[in-house]
């Protein structure tokens, strides 16, 4: 067996269920769970529908560079989107289709990294640990950056070594953060693609979540938003990562895509030719409908809108606790050992939360997730206003 297996650590949601086993929650009460980042809002029907109408497709192999209708499509939601100029985006050639962004941002990794001793992969501190997974399972050595509530929750960047950086082959973002739901500014995406090409890295931009924001008239920018800024039409040292997923309440379509420099994805294009990862027909051309359509990712923010603005008001007057930028995450701070909090409030309340502590790492017997715990709002409304409640019940029953 491959002995970096070896270091990987427990899933989160692994250590949750070992935390939570042997408790007996309150009978009388119903379970919710706020832990996984999973959408519950309705599939769009138009997306079934495509999906069903075009079944006799899987009578043929896809190919792993897609469908060019598909390709086609991503490229016109990203001009659209991130404000890309006609032309710059070769659907041939700067966008491949995915099946997820997990999925990419694991095989991507092996792909890029080239093994060496030294070899560091640098990403977020809370983070999504597929960059950790994928980071050890290349040869690669995981970097972390603490993301603290004076820094806004994202990395102080600039108090990255030049040594860090020499060695860094990949950096991950993720914008909206997970868990944070902090976004990346503008001004800071330039300022990474400098450093990018001072050191000669990849930056791997994983922005599954952000269409999910609140100011319709201000979407927030992307990595492809910078290099529009920078009038950098090649994307040279640039990819991002999109999914249907959180977008469009789509999370077992397995669809997204990477776009960004056209070498990269050449080598990541054949690596995938290979991993043997191509996306079903009737899956890809569902694909098309759902990144040509708007409507329902506007009716999906206005839920999740609804939803914070519910949860915020119970929860705000007795936790520390913050509207995010984006994502459907609160990043909320508890009074003492958050696994502790988690615990004892799924005891009582019958409410399951993920500690913030499982969603980082201790670096120099530090770590930027304890006191802190996750909680996702992709209930329905109503769950989420009663979990809501029964979590203030529990904070202010206890002992002062």
């Amino acid at each position: 067996m491959n002995s970096a297996l070896n270091h990987l650590q427990p899933y989160p949601f692994e250590k949750l269920r070992a935390l939570l086993a042997g408790v007996q929650p309150a009978a009388d009460k119903s379970a919710i769970a706020l832990s996984i980042g999973e959408p519950k809002h309705r599939s769009p029907a138009f997306v079934a529908e495509a999906l069903a109408s075009n079944l006799e497709q899987l009578a043929v192999y896809p190919t792993t560079l897609g469908l060019p209708a598909l390709r086609e499509a991503i490229r016109d939601w990203c001009q659209r989107r991130f404000g890309v100029p006609a032309g710059w985006l070769d659907a041939a050639r700067h966008v491949l289709p995915v099946n997820g962004t997990r999925e990419a941002l694991f095989a991507f990794t092996q792909a890029v990294v080239d093994r060496q001793d030294d070899a560091l992969v640098v990403s977020p501190n809370p983070f999504y640990q597929i960059y950790e997974g994928a980071a050890l399972l290349a040869g690669a050595q995981p970097h972390y950056l603490p993301c603290l509530a004076e820094n806004g929750f994202n990395p102080d960047f600039d108090a990255v070594s030049a040594d860090t950086w020499q060695r860094c082959q990949i950096l991950f973002l993720c914008s909206p953060g997970n868990p944070t739901g902090a976004l990346i500014p503008l001004a800071t995406l330039e300022k990474l693609i400098a450093l990018a090409d001072q050191y000669d890295f990849v930056i791997a931009a994983d922005e599954c979540y952000s269409e999910l924001y609140f100011d319709e008239q201000q979407p927030p920018a992307g990595l492809l938003s910078a290099c529009v800024s920078l009038g950098r039409s090649d994307f040279k040292r640039c990819v991002v990562f999109h999914s249907l997923s959180k977008r469009s309440n789509l999370p077992g379509l397995r669809s997204g895509f990477v776009a960004g420099d056209a070498d990269i994805l050449k080598g990541f294009l054949l690596y995938r030719t290979y991993h043997g990862c191509a996306m079903s027909v009737p899956t890809q051309l569902a694909s098309v409908a759902a990144w040509n359509d708007e409507g329902h990712v506007r009716a999906n923010r206005d839920l999740y809108r609804a939803k914070y603005d519910a949860v915020l008001d119970i929860l705000s007057p007795v936790m520390d606790v913050q509207r995010p930028d984006g994502g459907f995450y609160l990043w909320a701070k508890v009074t003492g050992d958050d696994a502790a909090f988690t615990r004892v409030l799924f005891a009582q309340e019958h409410v399951t939360v993920v500690p913030g502590s499982y969603l980082s790492r201790d670096v120099d017997g530090f770590n930027p997730g304890a006191g802190r715990i996750r909680m996702a709002l992709v209930a329905p409304l109503a769950e989420c206003i009663e979990a809501a409640q029964r979590i203030r019940h529990f904070i202010q029953s206890q002992p002062a």
